[in-house]
Order: structure tokens, then C-alpha cells, then sequence
């Protein structure tokens, strides 16, 4: 079954509740016997947004029960060369994505994972991915 790799903006979905769509399509990803991991940039991101809001304990309850449901995927060397390669192409290209959009995407490359993310920014670099999905309207 294929790997996938959550973005921020789908973890935070998932955390809120806020789209019911994302939540049905990671029970029937898993369901199903897929994959799903999140790169350890994204648990980075998750523990700023609960330290920017002075970490309160029923979202720190909350991200801590997501993670350990989830394969937090390390920082590799083989992660770092394809950043490198792809935030030169995106330099020579013109393309606007920030560092950690970059990374992300970098790490699902490496993986050979579906990225799953509502940031339009993908859109740019999406045939350098495996594959690109938005949960919020791809049902």
C-alpha cells in the first residue's frame, strides 16, 4: 500500500475537526493498510503553533495523541541532497515556496510518499512529487 505524508495544514484539519473529509480519507487510508507518516519538519511546525499559544494542555493532549499514531520521519542526508536540488531548481525556475514547504516536499520526494496538503504553493513543483493530494476536496 502507498506511504503517505501529511503537511501541517492536513494535520491541523485533523486536529480541529474542521473538514470531515480529511478525517474519513485517513481512517480509510489506514483502513486500508496505507501509510501514514509526517516529516519530522511538520512536528516542528505543530510544536511551534502550541508553543505560539502558550502551550496549553488540551492541544498538546491532542498532538501528542495524533503522533503517536503516525511514522514521524527523520531528517536524512538522502532528505538534505534532494532540498538542495530542489531549492536550486525552484531558484533557477522562479518559484516562490518557503524553506520549509521546500523541506517537506523534499522529504515526501525522498520517500517516495503521496504528499497530502491544501498549500496551493505545491501546485508549482507538482511533477517533481510522486503524487500531490488535497483530503479537503480529493474524495
Amino acid at each position: 500500500m502507498s506511504q503517505y505524508m501529511l503537511d501541517t495544514n492536513m494535520v491541523s484539519h485533523v486536529l480541529r475537526g474542521d473538514i470531515k473529509s480529511v478525517r474519513e480519507r485517513l481512517d480509510q487510508t489506514v483502513a486500508l493498510g496505507g501509510t501514514i507518516s509526517l516529516s519530522v519538519i511538520s512536528q516542528a511546525e505543530l510544536f511551534y503553533g502550541w508553543a505560539r499559544r502558550g502551550h496549553p494542555a488540551a492541544l498538546g493532549k491532542l498532538i501528542g495523541g495524533f503522533l503517536v499514531g503516525v511514522e514521524v520521519q527523520p531528517w536524512t542526508e538522502a532528505v538534505a541532497r534532494c532540498y538542495g536540488d530542489l531549492r536550486a531548481s525552484c531558484e533557477a525556475a522562479g518559484v516562490n515556496l518557503t524553506t520549509s514547504d521546500m523541506m517537506i516536499a523534499a522529504h515526501a520526494k525522498t520517500l517516495g510518499a503521496i504528499l497530502v496538503s491544501r498549500d496551493k504553493a505545491f501546485q508549482h513543483i507538482r511533477s517533481y512529487l510522486a503524487a500531490l493530494e488535497d483530503w479537503t476536496v480529493d474524495i
